[in-house]
């Protein structure tokens, strides 16, 4: 499946130590060797789904709503793609933040 998402889209991703030093909760594939964030098209899909991701022991997480062109140009500075993820985890879409 190939999302159609505008510049101004709103997706749900986690934050990783929400506050004063937070950012985007990324993860790595290992199968691939990639480095990706999570991101949902809605906030329930994201908060069923992180229960389930690997997170370290004594951080917090949120769930935040944000921008794709945000998102993109972050993950982009940092080598990140951006995976599209249902409430189960699997995957919708890759996404190279680069082909905005």
């Amino acid at each position: 499946m190939k999302t159609k998402l505008k510049p101004d889209t709103w997706l749900f991703v986690a934050i990783q130590d929400p506050g004063e030093k937070e950012h985007f909760f990324g993860l790595h594939n290992e199968q691939m060797d990639v480095a990706y964030i999570p991101a949902f098209l809605n906030k329930d899909d994201a908060q069923s789904c992180l229960i389930h991701l690997p997170t370290k022991r004594g951080k917090k997480y949120e769930v935040q709503a944000v921008m794709y062109e945000d998102l993109a140009k972050d993950a982009s500075q940092n080598k990140f793609l951006i995976f599209i993820l249902d409430g189960d985890g699997n995957i919708l879409d890759k996404i190279v933040p680069d082909q905005l």
